[in-house]
């Protein structure tokens, strides 16, 4: 085995065999049926599988590449943004080189569209796509793992136990990334927590960070390693969350009961729900590189979580959610164009937000309007 062989995404001749094996796999057309035509798919799946295997197998036929792969995907993405996105617009892109390896740091609201978002805007700006953390806990139906890897996703071990052997996949990570990012010189997105931020505060965890520095040669100081790794904080926002009620519901059985036990494949289930839901209008924000004199991880980890806070984009649907939740108009901008929030101005849209949170159990619906409204909280509580 090479370097980095049961964790990277695969490589242009590992494409073909593993498109086979997809396409062999009735799970997997299964999943895209369902996908693809949801309703339709509840009635008449028998009539459709064999519909969807046929324009998969001639979709996918001449595809023997990861670039021509991330073709087709594009073409499964202009689709569903087609339906399911308002707009979806950037800033802070035009500092950074097309050809040049990041390592972007974003936060996390949907598993699979965070890194889908940020790859879409490198790949229509004629830059470098990414390679994507994804953690083997999502990873528990085969052709889920063949599909990651295969769109240029590594994986990051997070069902190791013991300290020992937590401690031996940190460092086995920490030194791909840097690999990836030196000497391959292929972007990497990572999430700055692990898990999504569920209740809507964005913070990094400091062992996040930890991990990147763990490759870190003992003579060199951390300010240097931080500097070969090119950090970009990235800031992604949604008008709508299609996983909200799903997202409380979890919440709401933690607090009151303490815990709250996924069931099996709930990861996957999500996934579909973040691709196939609605999210309204979507901004990217893309940061300056961190390259100060860091003396340590904690410093590192203000300095992230200052511009990914700074330079999140609030909607209307943020602001509405905290004027429902605390009684008050909160004193913000909102949207690319940073207008000052004028309910008065958005009656429609506001009873259209209500009626979606009216739709969530009561009982759940104060943690639904948590979800949207802490952004505004933190922008309150930070003002930069």
């Amino acid at each position: 085995m090479t370097d980095f062989d049961d964790i990277r995404p695969y490589r242009d001749d590992e494409v073909r065999p593993t498109l086979n094996r997809l396409l062999a796999d009735p799970e997997f057309t299964d999943a895209v049926a369902r996908l693809r035509f949801p309703k339709a798919n509840q009635w008449f799946g028998w009539a459709l599988k064999p519909l969807v295997k046929a324009k998969l197998t001639q979709q996918l036929a001449s595809i023997n590449d990861v670039e021509g792969f991330q073709h087709v995907v594009e073409k499964y993405m202009a689709s569903m943004m087609a339906t399911r996105v308002k707009a979806l617009t950037s800033s802070g892109l035009d500092k950074l080189d097309k050809k040049t390896a990041y390592l972007f740091i974003s936060n996390h609201r949907d598993i699979a569209m965070d890194p889908a978002f940020v790859n879409w805007v490198l790949y229509h700006n004629n830059s470098n796509t990414l390679r994507i953390a994804i953690g083997d806990n999502l990873l528990t139906k085969p052709f889920v793992s063949d599909l990651m890897r295969l769109n240029k996703s590594f994986i990051v071990n997070r069902s190791a136990q013991a300290p020992r052997e937590k401690l031996k996949a940190a460092k086995y990570l920490s030194s791909y990334i840097h690999h990836s990012i030196c000497n391959e010189h292929s972007s990497i997105w990572i999430a700055q927590r692990e898990g999504r931020a569920k209740d809507g505060f964005d913070k990094t965890n400091s062992a996040v960070l930890g991990m990147i520095a763990l490759n870190k040669p003992k003579t060199e100081e951390l300010a240097t390693y931080i500097r070969q790794l090119r950090i970009v904080p990235v800031s992604i926002s949604y008008e709508l969350d299609p996983c909200d009620a799903a997202k409380a519901r979890e919440l709401y059985l933690q607090r009151t009961q303490g815990s709250y036990q996924k069931e099996e494949h709930e990861d996957v289930k999500s996934i579909a729900m973040g691709i196939a839901g609605d999210k309204g209008n979507v901004h990217l924000a893309f940061g300056d590189i961190l390259d100060a004199d860091y003396r340590d991880t904690d410093e590192l980890v203000a300095a992230l979580d200052k511009q990914i806070l700074g330079n999140y984009v609030l909607h209307a649907t943020n602001c509405f959610a905290y004027e429902m939740l605390h009684n008050q108009v909160p004193a913000v901008n909102y949207g690319v164009n940073n207008t000052p929030y004028n309910p008065a101005q958005l009656t429609a849209e506001k009873a259209a937000f209500a009626a979606r949170m009216a739709a969530i159990p009561e009982g759940q619906r104060e943690i639904a309007l948590g979800i949207y409204a802490n952004p505004v909280v933190s922008k309150l509580s930070n003002p930069i």
